[in-house]
């Protein structure tokens, strides 16, 4: 197994940047307010032909903070994955701030990591500019050994540094990860119960819950076996409403759900049944349906409404939410576990009709079918006529169909086509996408032979 590094440090030192730089990705939030990282990160990175694990943490903010009872607990729970993180790692990297030289809290970390007895790299981040001696001998007293100055922002120093990290560790090939493994987004909107969902997926306590709306922040990517079955379980940040989206952090969180959601194989909309189905539900829901990703309704906190409330959330349901009617519905508790399991066998639905095959003998028995129950509307005095069809693509499916004057089908009648479609070859949980194509008039390049008397 490829080696674990992780990074710890004060809030705002720098972890997030450097973090994206190990793994040349954008996947975590950074901005100069602390305090943006929550939950731990992990990322692939690569030294030369050396591959390791990569793992971004909380900065730690000590035993003090006071402030709200509620953020004083979300400061613990960050603590928390920080201390999960250290004792998966096989080395770690503290970093600290050039320009604000050592603090209290710098030298009470370093205390704490020693007693660790793993292998410890004391980054002096922010460094570019600055006088290397003179960085060295004011970090020296940390104890952590000499320390490096490094650049997370403009990449100075990093190759080294992770030399040095890697060189005590054994030496490990680089594992082949399958690409093809259901890729399964959680969304919907703050507080709906999206991390305690994950969380009881997963059977631990994997990223972080809070009653604060909007503790969820990056989008996590957490790999998960089940039933012998292996998934990537992305755990996303709520999305408001745009006009109530004014903190810059929380418009970089948004737009990581709907990144989440463009590269998902399948979506699972948490809905709050205690608030019921609001506008915001159907807006995620139809920017899903939009991107072709495979959706799976989960009502959570069922068990909390009585006889009465369930019957209201069932039918708002089917009022906000008609144009899902292929999705399948689970009424869960994510809190107590109950009706979580369920989800997998949706789950695996859902992502084998995504990615389905569609015979082409079979797909054109199904529009002669659907053409002689409904036919298409006549469109200039003309008939529209649907010749065949056949699959162009997957997630979803594709279906193209030929003919003449098809470009004048009508949106409700490729919607008809698609749930034919549906119907005869039971996909559940996936849209169907109908594209048309115009057959070439042979004609359209002749011109019109005239009479003598009209040449």
């Amino acid at each position: 197994m490829k080696p674990v590094v992780v990074l710890v440090g004060r809030p705002n030192v720098g972890k997030s940047t450097l973090f994206n730089r190990l793994t040349r990705s954008r996947a975590a939030i950074v901005a100069d307010e602390p305090g943006v990282t929550r939950d731990r990160q992990y990322g692939d990175g690569l030294a030369g032909d050396r591959p390791y694990y990569v793992v971004d943490t909380g900065g730690i903010s000590g035993a003090g903070g006071g402030g709200a009872c509620a953020e004083a607990a979300l400061r613990q729970l960050v603590a928390s994955q920080v201390r999960q993180a250290l004792v998966e790692a096989d080395a770690i990297v503290l970093l600290v701030d050039a320009r604000e030289g050592v603090q209290p809290l710098d030298r009470e970390i370093a205390n704490d990591l020693r007693r660790l007895g793993k292998p410890l790299t004391l980054a002096v981040n922010k460094a570019e500019g600055m006088e290397p001696a003179t960085l060295v001998g004011e970090f020296y007293p940390l104890g952590l050994g000499e320390p490096r100055p490094i650049s997370s922002g403009h990449g100075e120093g990093i190759a080294d540094l992770m030399r040095q990290v890697l060189a005590p560790l054994p030496r490990v090939e680089e594992e082949a990860v399958a690409s093809d493994l259901p890729r399964v987004a959680v969304i919907g909107r703050p507080n709906a119960g999206k991390s305690t969902l994950v969380n009881a997926l997963l059977g631990e306590e994997r990223v972080i819950v809070s009653d604060l709306p909007g503790t969820t922040r990056d989008a996590i990517d957490i790999p998960l076996e089940r039933g012998r079955k292996r998934y990537v379980l992305v755990d996303t940040a709520g999305v408001r409403r745009r006009a109530r989206v004014e903190d810059a952090v929380e418009k970089f969180s948004a737009l990581k759900t709907l990144q989440a959601i463009d590269q998902a194989n399948v979506v699972i909309l948490v809905l709050d049944a205690l608030a019921g189905v609001g506008e915001h539900d159907a807006t995620l829901a139809s920017y899903a349906l939009k991107h072709g990703r495979a959706l799976i309704l989960a009502l959570n906190k069922w068990d909390a409404l009585d006889r009465e409330g369930r019957v209201w959330v069932k039918r708002e349901l089917e009022r906000k939410l008609r144009f899902l009617d292929f999705a399948p519905v689970h009424y869960i508790s994510a809190l107590h576990k109950t009706g979580v399991g369920a989800l997998f066998a949706s789950v695996d639905k859902a992502f084998a009709s995504a990615t389905c095959d569609l015979p082409t003998p079979r797909l054109n028995k199904v529009l002669r079918a659907a053409v002689a129950a409904t036919p298409p509307p006549i469109e200039r005095g003309r008939r529209i006529r649907l010749k065949f069809a056949h699959q162009g693509g997957k997630n979803p499916p594709l279906v193209i169909v030929h003919g003449n004057q098809v470009r004048a089908l009508s949106a409700s009648y490729r919607r008809y086509l698609a749930r034919c479609v549906r119907k005869a070859f039971h996909l559940v949980g996936t849209p169907v996408a109908v594209q048309v194509k115009e057959g070439a008039n042979p004609y359209s390049d002749r011109r019109p032979r005239r009479r003598r008397r009209q040449r």
